[in-house]
């Protein structure tokens, strides 16, 4: 087994019941094989970039996995199918979203994964999610960039923090 190593995963939802959606993932996270959920953000509220439909609800989770960098974006995937995530075309509204922005301090570049995650340093949601567990890896310039961005964290919930 190899070792373990921290990721960081978005989660994002704007159709049925988001918050459900993203408690239910959170909870999937940490049973996958080798894997822990250490932490989670709050949930913030967010406009939709690049995508349509109503706001999206957002957060970041900080894992411990011992799952490499591919089986940890499969998984991911399957946790996304079993609630429903349908790709009918670039940017749809979606009942869930997870995407894996950082894997370590690596770097990946394949046909199937970016890491870190091309366009995280383009979007608010999850640039303040992500600050408040690991504020080294987020820049202050990079917040600067997406302050337009309209954003609100919600009150605080049952989210494992």
């Amino acid at each position: 087994m190899r070792p373990p190593v921290v990721a960081f995963v978005g989660l994002g939802a704007n159709l049925g019941d988001a918050a459900a959606a993203l408690q239910a993932a959170l909870a999937a996270l940490g049973q996958l094989p080798g894997t822990r959920l250490r932490r989670a953000s709050r949930i913030y509220r967010s406009a939709p970039v690049d995508a349509g439909g109503p706001d999206f609800l957002n957060a970041v989770a900080e894992v411990e996995t011992s799952l490499a960098a591919p089986d940890l974006l499969a998984a991911l995937q399957g946790i996304e199918s079993a609630a429903g995530r349908e790709r009918p075309y670039r940017n749809a509204p979606r009942t869930l979203d997870l995407d894996l922005l950082l894997y370590g301090d690596g770097s990946i570049e394949s046909p199937v994964l970016t890491v870190p995650h091309p366009r995280m340093r383009e979007r608010a949601f999850v640039l303040l999610p992500l600050a408040e567990l690991a504020p080294a890896r987020v820049a202050a310039r990079d917040l600067q960039a997406v302050a337009g961005q309209r954003i609100e964290p919600l009150p605080p919930t049952s989210l494992p923090r």
